[in-house]
C-alpha cells in the first residue's frame, strides 16, 4: 500500500495568509497546482480553515442520527432519477445505506425539504450543518473550475460550458457497515468513477477511502478533518477529452462504523457534452463522441458498468 502522502494536500485557508482573488498571482500559481495534482493523481485533498473541529462533529452526529432512524421513516426518501434517494445494500454499495437529495427541481429548498421528511419536528441544528457544507462544497466547485480553465489557459470556456456542467451539485450521505458486520469480504463502495465533473468527499475521520492512481497500487486517503478529497468525475474526463482521468476509487470497511458526506458538482439535464476543440490535435485525437448526459447516467445506472463506462459509452 503506498503512502497517501502521494496525494498533494492544497491549502485554501485565508487565515494562513492565502488570497485567492481571480486573477491574483496566488490566485494564478493555485490553478498550476490543480491542474497538476488533478493530472498526476485526478485527486487532491483541501484544506478550509472555516470548517472547525466542532462543526465537523456536530455534522457527523447529525449524520449518526439520521441513519438510526426507523426504517419506515429512512424510506421516505425516495425519487425516480438514478442514485437519489434512500438506498440500502445495493450492488455498488453493499454493506451501507446512504441517501441522495435531489436538488434538481427545487435547489433552494431541497435541503429543507429533506430535513421535514426525516424530522417532522425539526432538527435545525443538523440542518444548519448539513447547509453549511453542501454551500462550502458549491463555492468550492465553481472555484475549482475556474482554476482548471485558467491553467489550461481556456477562461472564455467558463460561461458557455462550466457553469453548465457545474449547474446542479447532488449530495449524497452514506454509512458503511463495520468489518465485522459484512460476511467477510471488506468492500464497502466497489471501485469505480464518479459519474459527475468533480466531487468533493469528507468523512467522519474513520478512514476507508481508497485510490487507486496510475502506480496501480491502492492509496489510502486520510482527509483532513477541516477539508475534502476533490475527485476528477467522468464528465470532466470527457469535457478535457482525457487531459484529465476521472480518478477510480473504493471504500473499504473497518472496526468502526464510516459515515460519508459527498457533493457531486454535475451538469444541468439535457447538456451535450463535447470538449473544446483546443483539446484536440494530432497527439491528442478525440476519444469521445458527443453525448447528453442524462442518457450516460441512465446507461450507467441501467447496466451497472463500474470499470470504464464512459468509455464503453461515448468512446471512439
Amino acid at each position: 500500500m503506498d503512502s497517501e502522502n502521494e496525494i498533494p494536500i492544497l491549502n485554501f485557508n485565508i487565515s494562513g495568509g492565502v488570497k485567492l482573488e481571480e486573477g491574483g498571482e496566488e490566485w494564478k500559481e493555485m490553478s498550476k497546482k490543480v491542474r497538476e495534482a488533478f493530472e498526476s493523481h485526478g485527486c487532491f485533498l483541501i484544506r478550509c480553515d472555516d470548517i472547525s473541529n466542532d462543526l465537523h462533529d456536530r455534522f457527523f452526529t447529525g449524520m449518526k442520527s439520521l441513519f438510526d432512524l426507523p426504517e419506515e421513516t429512512k424510506k421516505k426518501s425516495v425519487s425516480s432519477k438514478a442514485y437519489r434517494g434512500y438506498t440500502s445494500k445495493s450492488r455498488v454499495i453493499p454493506y451501507s445505506e446512504s441517501f441522495g437529495i435531489d436538488n434538481d427541481v427545487n435547489p433552494d429548498t431541497a435541503l429543507q425539504d429533506f430535513i421535514d421528511l426525516m424530522w417532522p419536528q425539526g432538527n435545525p441544528t443538523f440542518g444548519a450543518a448539513l447547509d453549511f457544507y453542501t454551500s462550502k462544497t458549491r463555492e468550492l466547485s465553481s472555484l475549482i473550475m475556474k482554476m482548471v480553465l485558467e491553467a489550461f489557459e481556456l477562461p472564455q470556456y467558463y460561461n458557455l460550458d462550466i457553469e453548465d456542467m457545474n449547474c446542479y451539485n447532488d449530495v449524497r450521505m452514506t454509512k458503511y457497515s463495520t468489518s465485522q458486520e459484512t460476511k467477510g469480504s471488506n468492500i464497502g463502495l466497489v471501485p469505480h468513477t464518479d459519474k459527475g465533473t468533480i466531487s468533493f468527499l469528507c468523512d467522519n475521520g474513520v478512514q476507508g477511502l481508497q485510490l487507486l492512481p496510475k502506480t496501480g497500487n491502492w492509496v489510502d486517503i486520510n482527509i483532513p478533518t477541516n477539508g475534502f478529497a476533490v475527485v476528477v468525475g467522468d464528465i470532466l474526463q470527457a469535457w478535457s477529452n482525457r487531459r484529465l482521468e476521472a480518478a477510480t476509487h473504493r471504500v473499504v470497511t473497518r472496526d468502526e462504523e464510516r459515515f460519508a458526506f459527498v457533493l457531486f458538482a454535475v451538469p444541468r439535464e439535457g447538456m451535450i457534452i463535447k470538449g473544446p476543440s483546443e483539446f484536440v490535435d494530432d497527439e491528442n485525437p478525440l476519444h469521445y463522441r458527443p453525448f447528453v448526459y442524462d442518457e450516460y447516467i441512465n446507461y450507467q445506472h441501467s447496466t451497472g458498468i463500474q470499470e470504464a463506462p464512459m468509455d464503453k459509452f461515448a468512446g471512439l
